[in-house]
């Protein structure tokens, strides 16, 4: 099968429907060809909503949508060459998996042998040459979700756009279509965006993310790049799991800061190498880079170290998750867990140690 990755970018694009709130606001976007790229958010955040305005389905009141630098905009859905796999996969009952993958080229009036190779060719690359004559109501929910791409790619789209497309698997299943999905783009080297609401999917597939909160575009980049630097508070507590400090910078002296929290004492830290301004911020920081020492315990003295008690453990299998009353707050702990090990009880007097360089300044 021959494709051509195309280029997407949407400029200054806003939508609201029927005069309504606005659902997308000013986004700007540009996805590389061949590159595969989710969109991220929670629901209402309006990624399917930019998803279905690629396909053709919703219409952006202001902006642009380029396709290979090309404005789409005014061109129809069926004259996009755009291939669309939806949540509930869409195939037709009464018709065999063979007729399902066939019926775009059948609808272009490819000619019989064409059918026949290109049919053949998306249904072994799903890996389901032998089920082509079985209707999709003997499939499993993986191999239906496969027909749905094979119905996709048959027609050699320039761009792929996959809306939800694990959520209706159970959590083993979805892993291995993750890992199949993959696999796919890479063979095709399709221009692929997806939506999803899992952090984990987006950031064991995608090349790179988008982030979006209430039609407004958060931010872009790797997996590791939105982990390791959010550039705001919503972006730290959605890509993974982040504590939160609000407070302000008092004030800077030689290498160091003082930095204050409501009902904390006021930490001196390591100045950053970012730009840190005198004022309100939230500093930012993962559970899994948090220390846990009983009080009294002596700690890597590179660390900040807070007092506090425990308040409730949780254990995840990997690791135990705590949450510690720290004066005011409450923060989280993640300590890998292994056998034997005992865990810290609720009301335990502990020790947080926090590493300085993986804190992050965030505007409040």
């Amino acid at each position: 099968m021959s494709m051509n990755p195309a280029s997407l970018e949407c400029r200054h694009i806003n939508l609201s429907y029927g005069g309504g709130a606005p659902v997308l606001i000013d986004l700007n976007l540009k996805v590389e060809p061949g590159e595969f790229f989710a969109l991220l958010g929670p629901s209402g955040s309006g990624k399917s909503t930019l998803l279905r305005l690629i396909a053709g389905f919703n219409r952006h009141e202001s902006g642009q949508l380029l396709v290979d630098g090309q404005d789409i905009s005014a061109v129809p859905p069926h004259a996009r060459n755009i291939g669309m796999v939806f949540q509930n996969y869409a195939l037709w009952p009464h018709m065999t998996v063979w007729e399902n993958v066939a019926f775009g080229l059948v609808e272009r009036r490819e000619s019989r042998d064409a059918i026949r190779r290109k049919t053949g060719a998306a249904l072994e690359l799903v890996g389901l040459g032998a089920l082509a004559q079985r209707r999709p109501g003997q499939l499993s929910g993986g191999q239906q979700q496969r027909v749905a791409l094979a119905r996709t790619i048959v027609i050699e789209p320039r761009l792929l756009l996959l809306d939800e497309p694990l959520s209706n698997l159970d959590k083993q299943l979805r892993v291995q279509m993750r890992d199949e999905l993959k696999r796919l783009q890479n063979t095709l080297g399709l221009t692929t965006l997806f939506v999803t609401h899992d952090q984990e999917e987006a950031m064991t597939t995608a090349d790179r993310m988008a982030v979006l909160d209430k039609g407004i575009l958060q931010q872009v980049g790797s997996a590791a790049q939105l982990y390791d630097y959010p550039e705001n508070r919503f972006v730290a507590g959605f890509v993974g799991t982040a504590n939160l400090l609000e407070g302000e910078v008092m004030a800077f002296s030689g290498q160091t800061l003082t930095f204050h929290a409501p009902g904390l004492e006021p930490l001196t830290l390591p100045r950053p190498p970012g730009p840190v301004a005198i004022g309100a911020a939230t500093l930012a920081f993962r559970p899994h880079q948090v220390s846990l020492r009983a009080q009294g315990e002596a700690g890597d003295t590179a660390r900040v170290w807070l007092n506090g008690q425990v308040e409730s453990a949780e254990f995840l299998g990997e690791f135990s998750r705590y949450r510690v009353r720290v004066g005011d707050l409450a923060l989280l702990s993640d300590q890998p867990h292994y056998a034997g090990a005992a865990m810290f009880p609720p009301g335990a007097p502990v020790r947080l140690g926090i590493e300085p360089s993986q804190l992050r300044y965030l505007d409040s």
